[in-house]
């Protein structure tokens, strides 16, 4: 049995046969689903220049259809004719589609697969109209967003009701079921059991160190991180900030000089540092060295990863109440959430945490026994539990290895 997997993370290989992928998140998924099947296929860009460091492809039975480059829509569809002719090819070789949305190709993809006979499943990890308000695009860049946006929901909405769909949260979910969808509710995750640590306790030593792991984009609320440092300072808290993340394209880099503007305006631009993207393997061991884990992020996903990363690395988590994230946080057992992204709000919260070690503890724990919960292996076990049975075949070919 033979599964593909279509998706925009870009990857590539290296001389010796190696997968990478740039983020890692992706990169889990597959090995997550890879024992189910007797071969994975990637159908993703591969880039034209790959990046230094990367997370790799540990399953050995995963292989490449490559697609070329394309950082974003503008570039994919004047390629779209010779992409179409590679898609194809890879749906041929391929028993069951699985396919990551909202994606550029996914569309075009899911309608080969139909047309072919395909099995196919959706797991929809992202909201690109609720992301559409966040972004300062202006003119004819926010008209050309618009109209991505719109031809965007309907192909999610064409897939979800003919497909079998996953949808990473409640907020996802319920998007697609008032659609007309059928949707299993999941929660995309990347840790493994050996991920989650055991400290007790953090903010014991003479300096709080907060930790946000974000793409940087306006979406994401981390113009209110300066003002929350701020005002932890002036009273009487020595604390620093780092955010780890890359930039998003020009929009990316116009946030980051804003916040390291911010930051500089409030006088702590020496406790707010950017530190750009790091591989998941060290992500994962970064966390362990932190105090606190603050996401001040805005609409526009299901359930950030980075939660369920930041409570296996014993980080209490401050967190903002929008999208899936108030069905993964309950408030004030493995998470406080905050209804907005605004410094106020987040500085009240974060001295909350600081000031209270049953608080701090309580938390910790909670996201311990949430994020054992949410492993990868439980996650593609479910999924494959519900994909086996819709398509009617045992597909885990661990049971008779």
């Amino acid at each position: 049995m033979i599964l593909g997997i279509q998706y925009h993370m870009p990857c590539w290989q290296t001389p010796d046969g190696s997968l990478w992928e740039a983020e890692g998140s992706f990169a889990r998924y597959v090995d997550s689903l890879a024992p189910y099947f007797d071969q994975v296929i990637l159908s993703v860009p591969v880039f034209d220049n790959p990046p230094v460091h990367g997370s790799r492809v540990r399953a050995a039975n995963v292989v490449l259809a490559p697609l070329p480059y394309f950082p974003g829509p503008r570039q994919f569809y004047p390629m779209l004719p010779s992409v179409n002719r590679l898609l194809e090819r890879w749906v041929d070789q391929c028993d069951v589609i699985n396919l990551r949305v909202p994606s550029p190709a996914a569309i075009f993809a899911f309608r080969l697969a139909r047309a072919k006979g395909k099995r196919i499943f959706v797991l929809v990890v992202g909201d690109y109209a609720a992301l559409r308000l966040q972004l300062g695009y202006r003119g004819i860049k926010k008209a050309a967003f618009a109209a991505y946006v719109a031809f965007e929901e309907w192909a999610l909405r064409y897939m979800t009701r003919r497909a079998m769909t996953f949808a990473n949260g409640a907020a996802l979910r319920e998007k697609h079921e008032r659609q007309g969808a059928r949707v299993i509710e999941t929660r995309t995750t990347t840790i493994a059991a050996d991920d989650i640590v055991g400290r007790l306790d953090t903010c014991r030593g003479d300096q709080v160190r907060l930790l946000t792991v974000s793409r940087i984009d306006p979406r994401k609320g981390l113009r209110a991180l300066p003002a929350v440092v701020a005002g932890l300072v002036k009273n009487g808290i020595d604390v620093r900030a780092d955010i780890v993340g890359p930039t998003i394209g020009q929009i990316g880099e116009a946030e980051q000089h804003a916040i390291s503007a911010a930051a500089g305006a409030a006088g702590v631009g020496d406790r707010v540092a950017l530190r750009g993207a790091l591989p998941l393997d060290a992500l994962m061991r970064l966390y362990r060295d932190y105090d606190i884990f603050v996401l001040p992020t805005g609409p526009g996903e299901g359930i950030p990863r980075v939660l369920l990363e930041a409570m296996a690395g014993g980080l209490p988590v401050v967190t903002t109440r929008v999208s899936g994230i108030a069905s993964l946080i309950r408030d004030g057992e493995n998470g406080l959430l905050v209804d907005a992204p605004k410094a106020a709000s987040f500085l009240a919260a974060v001295e909350r945490v600081i000031a209270s070690p049953e608080l701090r503890q309580r938390l910790i724990q909670g996201g311990y026994a949430t994020a054992r919960a949410h492993t990868l292996d439980r996650q593609a076990a479910e999924m494959m539990g519900h994909v086996g049975r819709e398509f009617g075949f045992t597909n885990d070919r661990r049971q008779t290895a």
